[in-house]
């Protein structure tokens, strides 16, 4: 009797996994939202220094300024929320969404895993850009790097910034090891004020210091933390699951197997990318650039913490500055604050001014 229960059981999880692939398939059928007339939405693969590299690429009118778009994670693309927190990047740029080497579209097994490098990364985004000026017939382009893509960004920006307009950095890196480190005292003062004991003797038992790499079990933790309390990817994201494992999964421009390549890229990308990158001042590094450039940070941001990049801002040489407070965002004011976000790419970065701005020279 009780094998045949099993039996039945086992019979009802592979039907119930059979259903949820059918699902799954029915809802991926991997092609780009429609153009509106006179615009572009393309999905692409290019040859980019030796390895196909997939990107979305959207426009209401192709003749509008070319905008690079630089994901975070490293190795997470960010495309597929705009399904739920619309940008409207392309009505005043022709947006390119690419994902990075080893990432989302441009994920394969046979990368090459020694290639993965910040050097090899900002050849690739250099290339890319040049491809962008040549299909669209530009001098120079915009580019705006996300969390991870601001690490990558502003050092692309200070390598050839004779390639781009300016250089907006959204949730700008400045020094990670030491956001993690006020991130964490922030997170279990808030747990203990909460009264949640079993977050709190999580947190205690997983202790992180100024050296890296952060121990394994606090990673673990870290983005269940984080969107706890509303201080991860947006302000009103409260589950990784909920806010981006079923939005990807569900995200209709990408085929199954892309959406699979979703996670072994982000796996695959942090294991040779976030180490080195989680030590470095970025001050230090890229203490000047010379190009306009815009930082716009959340307030409720402890991915990359408020402070930390507002003090990157001041010591930051550069022919043009503004820094810019998204007061209803935590880590993606152009997904959370949108209009603002536009308002701020027309009146100021387009401008080559810097009036919106909280601070500036």
């Amino acid at each position: 009797m009780l094998g045949r229960i099993v039996l039945i059981v086992l019979a009802a999880l592979v039907g119930c996994i059979l259903v949820l692939v059918v699902v799954l398939l029915a809802v991926s059928p991997g092609k780009p939202k429609p153009a509106a007339a006179g615009g572009i939405s393309e999905k692409i693969r290019v040859d980019i220094n030796g390895v196909p590299q997939g990107m979305f690429i959207r426009s209401r009118d192709p003749a509008n300024p070319v905008l690079l778009f630089l994901h975070g994670g490293p190795g997470m693309p960010t495309y597929f929320l705009n399904r739920k927190y619309p940008t409207g990047l392309e009505e005043q740029f022709t947006v390119c969404w690419w994902e990075q080497r080893g990432a989302g579209l441009s994920y394969h097994p046979d990368i090459p895993a020694e290639s993965m490098t910040l050097e090899q990364l900002i050849a690739d985004t250099i290339a890319v850009t040049n491809y962008l000026r040549s299909r669209f017939g530009k001098d120079k382009i915009y580019l705006l790097g996300h969390s991870w893509g601001s690490y990558l960004g502003i050092q692309v920006a200070a390598r050839a910034p004779e390639l781009y307009h300016a250089y907006v950095g959204m949730a700008q890196m400045a020094h990670q090891i030491r956001s993690e480190n006020t991130a964490y005292a922030y997170m279990l003062q808030e747990y203990r004020k909460r009264g949640d004991k079993g977050m709190v003797r999580k947190m205690e038992k997983t202790p992180i210091t100024m050296t890296g790499p952060l121990p394994m079990a606090y990673m673990k933790l870290r983005d269940p933390l984080m969107h706890g309390l509303g201080v991860g990817t947006t302000h009103d994201m409260k589950s990784v699951i909920a806010g981006i494992f079923f939005p990807v999964m569900g995200f209709p421009e990408y085929s199954f197997r892309e959406k699979l390549n979703i996670w072994r890229g982000k796996a695959f990308s942090r294991s040779r990318l976030w180490d080195p990158m989680l030590t470095t001042e970025l001050a230090v590094v890229v203490p000047e650039l010379k190009l306009p450039v815009y930082f716009c940070h959340g307030v409720y941001d402890y991915t990359i913490t408020y402070n930390e990049t507002k003090e990157y801002f001041k010591k930051l040489r550069a022919p043009r500055k503004g820094f810019y407070t998204f007061e209803q965002s935590a880590h993606s004011p152009a997904y959370e604050e949108p209009q603002r976000m536009l308002r701020i790419l027309r009146e100021d970065v387009l401008a080559g001014a810097n009036r919106l701005a909280d601070a500036g020279d």
